[in-house]
């Protein structure tokens, strides 16, 4: 048998589509719908929303229930008086069957746009929208409280009540979807604290105190707040609440009648005394009490503003002959004045406090402030809420300046401005930060305009990363798709790999959040620094290859040339910063001096008849082999000094080699003298010189150095570059047949531009 629900969704859906027939047959131009004529109907006829609401609503909810097991029709008639009690408008009352309604049809949108209008299916769907938001995110706050220890538990619990603040205002940017949400909430707790015997919904209550009890108060609708706050606490601590109960030992309408004879008597005898004054007051709800003794760790005798009045008058000299005529009147209580007049709180408040005794010895707590002083205080930076939200050290007073605050001020503004919440009223005052969900339920804060990619990145940076592709709300979606507030986002993820660097492309729109940004900025950034570092690995690994040197560990090798790990000196060398002739000295130490069993002999003197060969000639030996040393590059017409090596003849030295100076300080017996030798005409010999420059890096530096080298016919046969804090060291090996000349080219490498000195190693 198909259900109730089935029966009247088809059954509507029939007559809707039946009407709209003959609608058309009658008139091609009539609406097409009997709701519809009405709801477009001017005059007496658009007054009966409500009841057409209800008539609308009732076939389809009188057989349904909530999860709460309360009657949908009977929850939404409540909803109804409770907006009707604080000013709702009569089209928002009728809201109250249509929200509920749209679980029930196939095309809510549509139906309640024919029969209603617009306005009130656009209203009906976002909130209904929002009510199943709201159900998935506190499932998954108490889900995530049991899995949780204590204190990870408290510090998700508070960051996600925040959250759900904030989606509720910015997910619900016609304010009458937020006065909805607030009455059917209320209404949810009075439903419990009627049926005594149904168990509260796991974390109902403590949503109630912390989210939906601070928003009605920060909006103004304190009727809703202070009875949400004692229904809420007393499913939370029914012991303390029961027993402040008791202490109060009268019912509350006992305190509000009397609390009213006061209210009704200053207001009467300040007005006769000449001063025009508007008395306002309440008595104090169980959970206020209870705060304030936590906050102000207090006993229930020392809470004296259990009863409170407030007298707003025209101007400060006002204000103050308002408390002497109030102190003549009433026993006040000593060290319980305050006068926040004459010095302000840090955040701007001010008035004046006293706590007087009536003539049973009740105490009454009564503020005094001009009309402008109070206006400061229920919508400037010492609102009420802004300090009493605080928390248990929020007496001391707390600045409401943040941004957030700002737009919560702006939102209680629009209330009262207007104040039946009629249809165009909008407050778009989130539209910089939306919230969606994950597939857990779980809150997402992100900028407007995020996408799934944001989405994932907010998550985890390597979700992001391997992120590729996206569904909303279980529809697949290209990755650049906008999100919107309460959509549920799930992201589909490779195994392994990384972003695309379209995501930076702006004009694409896969990126809007600067953290997401980062990140793949990031990811890239360490992506070339990998492949700068194997670069460097491969080059340093051929370098000890060729030097035969490949037992030395990389690691030893980077330490003993200053750098913290192989990596460090991969990185530089990778990115030409380092010169690989620093490797290459520290691979080649200088050779050991020859033993004096090593001698070579000198057994033919040199006949002048017999010129030297190779250029250099060793005095008094003939034929002898002669090598020009590495380390200093000797060329004519340097002076020179020759060392006998082991095996290689004779090595041939500036004689201002360091190296030389060295080795003739261990064994002098091996230095021999030698000088250049004369080589025919027809050759042209040539030797190669370093030479050591220092200059400011910039843009063709390398380019204009061995220009000058390439006008002055000096071949450039090797060329070591180093730069590092903008300063670059470059070595270069030149052949040249006559040293004297390098100095010429050195000072024209001199005068070019960044060149701080140019020298002959």
């Amino acid at each position: 048998m198909p259900s109730p629900t089935f029966c009247w969704r088809k059954r509507v859906d029939c007559e809707m589509k039946k009407t709209a027939d003959v609608s058309h047959d009658a008139d091609s131009s009539a609406p097409s719908s009997p709701f519809l004529i009405v709801a477009t109907t001017q005059g007496d006829a658009a007054s009966h929303a409500l009841a057409r609401a209800r008539a609308f609503a009732e076939p389809l909810l009188s057989s349904v229930t909530l999860d709460t097991g309360e009657n949908t029709l009977a929850h939404a008639d409540a909803m109804a008086a409770i907006l009707k009690s604080i000013g709702g408008s009569e089209d928002m009352q009728a809201a109250s069957y249509l929200v509920y309604a749209c679980d029930h049809l196939n095309k809510p949108q549509e139906v309640i746009a024919k029969a209603f209008g617009d306005n009130f299916a656009a209203l009906a769907v976002e909130t209904t929208k929002l009510v199943r938001v709201q159900h998935q995110a506190r499932q998954a706050q108490v889900a995530n409280a049991r899995a949780s220890t204590a204190i990870p538990m408290a510090q998700t619990a508070a960051a996600q009540t925040e959250n759900v603040r904030k989606m509720l205002l910015a997910f619900s940017r016609d304010l009458r979807v937020v006065m909805l949400r607030l009455a059917s909430r209320l209404q949810t707790l009075r439903y419990f604290a009627a049926n005594k015997h149904l168990p509260m919904l796991a974390g109902l209550a403590r949503e109630s105190q912390q989210v939906f009890a601070p928003l009605a108060n920060r909006l103004g609708i304190w009727e809703i707040k202070w009875e949400m706050e004692d229904l809420a606490f007393r499913f939370q601590e029914p012991e303390t609440y029961r027993q402040v109960a008791r202490l109060l030992d009268e019912k509350r309408s006992e305190r509000e009648a009397h609390v009213q004879y006061i209210r009704t008597r200053l207001e009467a005898e300040l007005n006769a005394q000449g001063l025009v004054a508007t008395v306002q007051g309440r008595p104090k709800h169980i959970f206020s009490i209870v705060k304030k003794m936590r906050g102000k760790s207090l006993n229930f005798d020392q809470v004296y503003d259990i009863r409170a009045l407030r007298i707003v008058v025209a101007t400060v000299p006002d204000c103050y002959a308002a408390l002497s005529w109030v102190h003549d009147q009433f026993t006040p209580i000593a060290n319980e004045f305050d006068d926040y007049i004459a010095k302000p709180k840090s955040n701007g408040y001010q008035s004046l406090h006293t706590v007087v005794r009536d003539k049973t010895g009740q105490p009454i707590e009564i503020q005094i402030r001009t009309q402008a002083m109070h206006d400061h205080a229920e919508h400037g930076v010492a609102a009420h809420w802004a300090y009493k939200e605080a928390g248990t050290k929020g007496y001391a007073g707390v600045s409401a300046s943040s941004t957030y605050d700002a737009k919560i001020a702006v939102l209680r503004q629009l209330l009262a401005w207007q104040r039946d919440l009629s249809g165009q009223q909008e407050a778009d005052v989130f539209d910089d930060r939306i919230y969606v969900l994950t597939p857990e339920a779980a809150i997402v804060e992100l900028p407007q305009g995020a996408t799934a990619v944001d989405f994932a990145y907010s998550v985890h940076t390597n979700l992001g990363h391997r992120c590729r592709g996206a569904r909303l709300d279980g529809a697949m979606v290209p990755l650049n798709t906008p999100l919107k507030n309460g959509q549920t986002v799930e992201v589909t993820v490779a195994k392994e790999g990384g972003p695309s660097r379209d995501w930076l492309n702006a004009d694409l729109g896969y990126l809007v959040s600067h953290r997401a940004r980062s990140k793949v900025r990031a990811w890239f950034n360490a992506l070339a620094m990998g492949e700068t570092v194997a670069k460097g690995r491969e080059i340093v690994e051929k370098l000890m290859q060729r030097e035969g040197k490949t037992a030395i560990k990389l690691v030893d090798l980077a330490s003993q040339l200053g750098f913290n790990s192989a990596d460090a000196l991969f990185e530089v060398v990778g990115k030409d910063e380092f010169s690989l002739r620093n490797i290459e000295i520290l691979l080649r130490p200088p050779e050991p001096p020859p033993s004096h069993d090593d001698y070579l002999p000198l057994k033919k003197p040199r006949s002048p008849a017999n010129p030297a060969q190779g250029g250099v000639l060793v005095v008094g030996v003939d034929s002898l082999m002669t090598q020009l040393a590495k380390c200093c590059r000797p060329a004519p017409p340097d002076t020179i000094c020759g060392f006998v090596t082991r095996g290689k003849g004779v090595s041939v030295h500036r004689t201002d080699c360091s190296n030389l100076r060295e080795m003739v300080a261990k064994n002098g017996e091996r230095v021999i003298e030698v000088e250049w030798g004369q080589r025919p005409a027809a050759t042209s010999a040539v030797y190669p010189v370093d030479v050591a420059i220092e200059a400011a890096d910039r843009q063709g530096l390398l380019r204009d150095i061995s220009e000058v080298f390439a006008k002055e016919k000096m071949n450039v046969i090797g060329v070591q570059t180093q730069s590092l804090k903008n300063t670059a060291w470059m070595t270069f090996t030149v052949e040249v047949s006559d040293a004297g000349r390098l100095a010429k080219v050195l000072g024209i490498v001199a005068e070019l531009s960044g060149v701080r000195a140019a020298r002959r190693r």
